[in-house]
């Protein structure tokens, strides 16, 4: 007798009514794709539950890597065992004695296989009796048990599990369209992707660069963040957009008070033509209200007229040290305080606008002749596919 398998438990997507197969099937996509480098490891799926068996492999890094997969609310080790109550009390006392330190123990079953010849309630008691009379020293508590044996009676078969690994959660990704990522390099717009990809969203990344004011280093660094994603979601598209001589045109053209208000209205142009070269159907930030000048709700109004896209904010309402700590809990926090400067930084107005005005903005874009820059800067658009274990793919957008 062994633990051989992993159930997994839906959160949210148990809601879903009709539309739930989709849901299922996008997450044994994306747990057979997390998984692909452990040959002979199965996904199955049955009613209401996903299950993986492990042939033979060790269940903790497998555990390790599923735990970070949208979708899944909590996963367990499980004995599979026949519709047999003598053998599903012996699988059970074999799983409360792998727990050496439990002194308490609770037993939860649930039959959802109406056949089986025990109800729930009664089957409970058989069992929590077979494991009193055949331990030394282990008592029950139903309250605050050291382990809670929990025993789901299915159609095909009984799994026996002691232990819960809280997962991920939210929905798989894939099942909220794809999304166009600001990524800066900076701290906050990764946390964004991250919870963008919880929502289901799969994402690509667009990044400005202004060599040789920004660096090959500064550049890596976002690679890098781009690839700590992929931990969480699936193989990220990365466009890095050459924006030295049009930051440079802003800059001299346009008063400084709103040079960097017309930066990123340019940057929101230029990302809905990638989304739309890419049939990607949103723009995601990182954007905070409240805490820079391009982030105030004057700056918002003003930057977001250039463009239809809906523009995903999910930290919008958080505070820095929310931030932060999410940044540290998924793994980006040390990449992105590396001290390798972005175009945003080597260009700062001395005194930007945080309450523009559209007319004014409008007035600034119309006088200015930025039309060549930014044809120039599309059509040099480096596209870099970030994997998590392959080697990455360069090609041409446009």
């Amino acid at each position: 007798m062994q633990y051989d398998y992993i159930l997994i438990r839906y959160g949210e997507m148990a809601l879903k009514g009709k539309n739930i197969k989709a849901f299922i099937l996008r997450l044994q996509e994306n747990i057979q794709n997390k998984l692909q480098d452990y040959k002979n490891v199965k996904v199955k799926r049955t009613q209401g539950r996903m299950f993986i068996l492990l042939n033979g492999h060790d269940p903790e890094p497998i555990i390790d890597k599923c735990k970070h997969i949208f979708g899944i609310q909590s996963l367990s080790l499980a004995i599979k065992e026949e519709n047999d109550p003598d053998k599903v009390k012996e699988a059970a006392l074999y799983a409360l004695k792998k727990n050496d330190a439990a002194s308490t123990f609770k037993v939860t079953v649930k039959r959802i296989n109406k056949d089986f010849p025990i109800r729930s309630q009664e089957f409970n008691h058989v069992v929590g009796k077979h494991l009193l009379t055949n331990t030394n020293g282990i008592t029950v508590d139903v309250h605050q048990p050291d382990v809670e044996i929990k025993i789901e009676i299915r159609n095909e078969a009984t799994y026996i599990t002691s232990s819960v690994v809280q997962g991920a959660g939210g929905l798989p990704v894939g099942t909220s369209g794809k999304s166009l990522l600001l990524l800066s390099g900076g701290i906050d717009s990764p946390v964004a992707g991250y919870l963008a990809m919880k929502r289901g969203v799969q994402l690509e990344a667009i990044h400005f660069h202004s060599p040789p004011f920004t660096s090959e280093r500064a550049k890596q660094k976002v690679l890098d963040l781009a690839k700590q994603l992929t931990q969480y979601g699936k193989s990220i598209q990365v466009h890095l957009v050459p924006f030295t001589k049009l930051q440079q045109e802003i800059f001299r053209q346009i008063p400084d008070g709103y040079a960097m208000t017309i930066m990123r209205r340019i940057m929101m142009r230029i990302s809905e033509k990638v989304c739309q070269e890419q049939g990607i159907l949103s723009i995601t930030t990182g954007e905070n209200l409240g805490q820079v000048a391009s982030q105030t709700m004057e700056s918002m109004n003003v930057i977001n007229e250039v463009t239809n896209y809906p523009i995903l904010r999910p930290l919008v309402a958080m505070d820095k040290t929310e931030i932060i700590d999410i940044a540290k809990k998924i793994g980006t926090y040390e990449t992105s305080i590396l001290p390798y400067e972005d175009c945003c930084t080597v260009f700062v107005p001395k005194s930007p606008k945080t309450k523009p005005k559209r007319e004014k903005a409008n007035h600034f874009e119309a006088k200015a002749d930025l039309s060549e820059w930014v044809e120039e800067a599309l059509q040099n658009i480096e596209t870099i596919k970030i994997t998590s274990r392959q080697e990455n793919t360069y090609e041409n957008l446009f």
